[in-house]
Protein backbone atom coordinates (compact mmCIF):
# COMPACT_ATOMS: atom_id res chain seq x y z
CA UNK A 1 0.00 0.00 0.00
CA UNK A 2 1.41 3.43 -0.98
CA UNK A 3 1.44 5.80 2.02
CA UNK A 4 -0.57 9.00 1.82
CA UNK A 5 1.49 11.92 0.62
CA UNK A 6 3.98 9.68 -1.20
CA UNK A 7 5.04 11.46 -4.45
CA UNK A 8 2.97 10.19 -7.36
CA UNK A 9 4.47 9.55 -10.81
CA UNK A 10 2.35 10.12 -13.89
CA UNK A 11 1.70 7.32 -16.38
CA UNK A 12 3.51 9.33 -19.04
CA UNK A 13 6.58 9.66 -16.81
CA UNK A 14 6.51 5.93 -16.02
CA UNK A 15 6.54 5.12 -19.72
CA UNK A 16 9.49 7.45 -20.21
CA UNK A 17 11.43 5.69 -17.42
CA UNK A 18 10.54 2.13 -18.45
CA UNK A 19 13.34 1.61 -21.01
CA UNK A 20 15.96 2.72 -18.44
CA UNK A 21 14.51 0.32 -15.88
CA UNK A 22 14.78 -2.57 -18.34
CA UNK A 23 18.36 -1.62 -19.18
CA UNK A 24 19.16 -1.52 -15.47
CA UNK A 25 17.78 -5.03 -15.02
CA UNK A 26 19.88 -6.33 -17.91
CA UNK A 27 23.06 -4.80 -16.48
CA UNK A 28 22.31 -6.13 -12.97
CA UNK A 29 21.68 -9.57 -14.38
CA UNK A 30 25.00 -9.54 -16.24
CA UNK A 31 26.84 -8.52 -13.07
CA UNK A 32 25.00 -11.18 -11.01
CA UNK A 33 23.51 -8.53 -8.71
CA UNK A 34 19.94 -9.79 -8.74
CA UNK A 35 18.57 -11.82 -5.81
CA UNK A 36 19.37 -15.52 -5.99
CA UNK A 37 22.37 -15.10 -8.30
CA UNK A 38 25.02 -15.71 -5.66
CA UNK A 39 26.49 -19.19 -5.79
CA UNK A 40 25.94 -21.22 -2.67
CA UNK A 41 28.95 -22.53 -0.81
CA UNK A 42 29.07 -25.95 0.85
CA UNK A 43 28.51 -24.21 4.21
CA UNK A 44 25.37 -22.40 3.16
CA UNK A 45 26.92 -18.98 2.55
CA UNK A 46 27.28 -17.26 -0.81
CA UNK A 47 30.09 -16.04 -3.01
CA UNK A 48 30.59 -14.60 -6.50
CA UNK A 49 30.54 -17.09 -9.33
CA UNK A 50 34.02 -18.56 -9.86
CA UNK A 51 33.32 -21.96 -11.39
CA UNK A 52 31.75 -25.07 -9.98
CA UNK A 53 32.89 -26.95 -6.91
CA UNK A 54 34.32 -30.35 -7.78
CA UNK A 55 33.14 -33.38 -5.84
CA UNK A 56 36.38 -34.63 -4.37
CA UNK A 57 37.03 -38.38 -4.64
CA UNK A 58 38.10 -40.46 -1.71
CA UNK A 59 41.69 -41.72 -1.90
CA UNK A 60 41.87 -44.99 -3.82
CA UNK A 61 44.23 -47.86 -3.03
CA UNK A 62 47.00 -46.27 -5.11
CA UNK A 63 46.81 -43.03 -3.13
CA UNK A 64 46.78 -44.74 0.25
CA UNK A 65 49.77 -46.89 -0.67
CA UNK A 66 51.91 -44.29 -2.46
CA UNK A 67 51.29 -40.87 -0.90
CA UNK A 68 52.69 -40.10 2.56
CA UNK A 69 49.81 -39.37 4.90
CA UNK A 70 50.91 -35.79 5.56
CA UNK A 71 51.13 -35.04 1.85
CA UNK A 72 47.77 -36.67 1.18
CA UNK A 73 46.13 -34.48 3.80
CA UNK A 74 47.77 -31.38 2.31
CA UNK A 75 46.68 -32.22 -1.24
CA UNK A 76 43.08 -32.70 -0.17
CA UNK A 77 42.94 -29.61 2.07
CA UNK A 78 44.74 -27.36 -0.43
CA UNK A 79 42.40 -28.19 -3.30
CA UNK A 80 39.37 -27.61 -1.10
CA UNK A 81 40.61 -24.32 0.29
CA UNK A 82 42.49 -22.74 -2.61
CA UNK A 83 40.83 -24.17 -5.73
CA UNK A 84 37.44 -25.82 -5.04
CA UNK A 85 36.96 -26.66 -8.72
CA UNK A 86 40.22 -28.66 -8.86
CA UNK A 87 40.46 -32.30 -7.82
CA UNK A 88 43.08 -32.98 -5.16
CA UNK A 89 44.23 -35.88 -7.33
CA UNK A 90 45.66 -33.42 -9.86
CA UNK A 91 47.72 -31.75 -7.15
CA UNK A 92 48.90 -35.19 -6.09
CA UNK A 93 49.74 -36.05 -9.69
CA UNK A 94 51.89 -32.93 -9.94
CA UNK A 95 53.60 -33.78 -6.65
CA UNK A 96 54.28 -37.32 -7.87
CA UNK A 97 55.86 -36.21 -11.14
CA UNK A 98 57.81 -33.29 -9.66
CA UNK A 99 59.43 -34.97 -6.68
CA UNK A 100 57.70 -38.26 -5.84
CA UNK A 101 55.96 -36.41 -2.98
CA UNK A 102 59.22 -34.98 -1.68
CA UNK A 103 61.07 -38.30 -1.65
CA UNK A 104 63.25 -37.76 -4.75
CA UNK A 105 66.94 -37.63 -3.90
CA UNK A 106 67.66 -34.86 -6.36
CA UNK A 107 69.12 -31.35 -6.09
CA UNK A 108 66.56 -28.70 -5.26
CA UNK A 109 63.99 -30.90 -3.54
CA UNK A 110 65.10 -30.27 0.04
CA UNK A 111 67.57 -27.42 -0.49
CA UNK A 112 69.17 -25.38 -3.24
CA UNK A 113 67.99 -25.46 -6.85
CA UNK A 114 67.40 -28.29 -9.29
CA UNK A 115 69.87 -29.29 -12.02
CA UNK A 116 68.39 -26.63 -14.31
CA UNK A 117 69.26 -23.99 -11.73
CA UNK A 118 65.71 -22.65 -11.40
CA UNK A 119 63.32 -24.66 -9.26
CA UNK A 120 62.99 -25.82 -5.69
CA UNK A 121 60.94 -27.82 -3.22
CA UNK A 122 58.60 -30.77 -3.51
CA UNK A 123 56.40 -28.93 -6.01
CA UNK A 124 59.43 -27.48 -7.88
CA UNK A 125 58.53 -23.82 -7.94
CA UNK A 126 60.65 -21.54 -10.06
CA UNK A 127 62.63 -19.15 -7.89
CA UNK A 128 64.61 -17.40 -10.64
CA UNK A 129 62.11 -16.36 -13.33
CA UNK A 130 60.41 -12.98 -13.30
CA UNK A 131 60.48 -10.79 -11.39
CA UNK A 132 58.26 -11.77 -9.82
CA UNK A 133 59.05 -15.48 -9.85
CA UNK A 134 56.22 -17.99 -9.73
CA UNK A 135 57.08 -18.63 -6.09
CA UNK A 136 56.99 -14.90 -5.32
CA UNK A 137 53.59 -14.76 -7.02
CA UNK A 138 51.89 -17.78 -5.48
CA UNK A 139 54.04 -18.88 -2.56
CA UNK A 140 54.08 -18.00 1.10
CA UNK A 141 56.70 -19.25 3.52
CA UNK A 142 59.25 -21.77 2.24
CA UNK A 143 59.13 -23.61 -1.11
CA UNK A 144 60.81 -26.57 0.60
CA UNK A 145 58.00 -26.97 3.14
CA UNK A 146 55.15 -29.03 1.67
CA UNK A 147 52.71 -27.17 3.93
CA UNK A 148 53.61 -24.02 1.99
CA UNK A 149 54.41 -25.47 -1.43
CA UNK A 150 51.27 -27.56 -1.98
CA UNK A 151 48.80 -24.70 -1.32
CA UNK A 152 50.93 -22.53 -3.62
CA UNK A 153 50.62 -25.14 -6.36
CA UNK A 154 46.84 -25.13 -5.93
CA UNK A 155 46.78 -21.34 -6.22
CA UNK A 156 48.92 -21.38 -9.37
CA UNK A 157 46.89 -24.09 -11.09
CA UNK A 158 43.67 -22.27 -10.23
CA UNK A 159 44.99 -18.93 -11.46
CA UNK A 160 45.97 -20.63 -14.73
CA UNK A 161 42.42 -21.89 -15.24
CA UNK A 162 42.57 -25.50 -14.00
CA UNK A 163 39.10 -25.24 -12.45
CA UNK A 164 37.47 -23.73 -15.55
CA UNK A 165 35.91 -25.79 -18.35
CA UNK A 166 38.63 -26.77 -20.80
CA UNK A 167 41.32 -25.22 -18.66
CA UNK A 168 42.83 -28.21 -16.89
CA UNK A 169 45.25 -29.40 -19.59
CA UNK A 170 46.60 -25.90 -20.39
CA UNK A 171 47.06 -25.24 -16.65
CA UNK A 172 49.04 -28.44 -16.13
CA UNK A 173 51.10 -27.69 -19.23
CA UNK A 174 51.71 -24.19 -17.90
CA UNK A 175 52.93 -25.63 -14.61
CA UNK A 176 55.62 -27.43 -16.61
CA UNK A 177 56.26 -24.24 -18.51
CA UNK A 178 55.04 -25.02 -22.00
CA UNK A 179 52.15 -26.19 -24.15
CA UNK A 180 51.09 -29.64 -25.27
CA UNK A 181 52.47 -28.87 -28.74
CA UNK A 182 55.85 -29.56 -27.13
CA UNK A 183 56.39 -33.35 -26.68
CA UNK A 184 58.06 -33.19 -23.22
CA UNK A 185 55.21 -30.97 -21.99
CA UNK A 186 52.61 -33.31 -23.47
CA UNK A 187 54.31 -36.24 -21.71
CA UNK A 188 54.31 -34.32 -18.42
CA UNK A 189 50.58 -33.64 -18.71
CA UNK A 190 49.89 -37.28 -19.52
CA UNK A 191 51.87 -38.49 -16.50
CA UNK A 192 50.14 -36.05 -14.13
CA UNK A 193 46.67 -36.99 -15.36
CA UNK A 194 47.40 -40.72 -15.32
CA UNK A 195 48.68 -40.53 -11.74
CA UNK A 196 45.64 -38.46 -10.79
CA UNK A 197 43.28 -41.12 -12.17
CA UNK A 198 45.11 -43.83 -10.26
CA UNK A 199 44.94 -41.86 -7.02
CA UNK A 200 41.22 -41.35 -7.45
CA UNK A 201 40.08 -44.74 -8.69
CA UNK A 202 43.03 -47.07 -9.24
CA UNK A 203 45.46 -49.53 -7.75
CA UNK A 204 49.20 -49.47 -7.26
CA UNK A 205 49.47 -51.40 -10.51
CA UNK A 206 47.56 -48.68 -12.33
CA UNK A 207 49.94 -46.08 -10.92
CA UNK A 208 52.98 -48.11 -11.92
CA UNK A 209 51.74 -48.36 -15.49
CA UNK A 210 51.55 -44.56 -15.66
CA UNK A 211 55.34 -44.43 -15.59
CA UNK A 212 56.20 -47.68 -17.40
Amino acid sequence: MIPAGYPQVSVRRKLQLAPWFVIGLIVANGLHLLPGQAEETPHGGSRPRRGSVTTQPSPAAAARADIPSGYLELYRASAKQHCPGLSWTILAGVGKVESNHGRAQLPGVRSGLNSAGCCAGPMQFNLTDGPPSTWATYGRGSPYDPADAIPAAARKLCADGAARPGGLVPAIAGYYGGTTANPPTAAYVAHVRCAARAYGTGTVGDLTRCFA
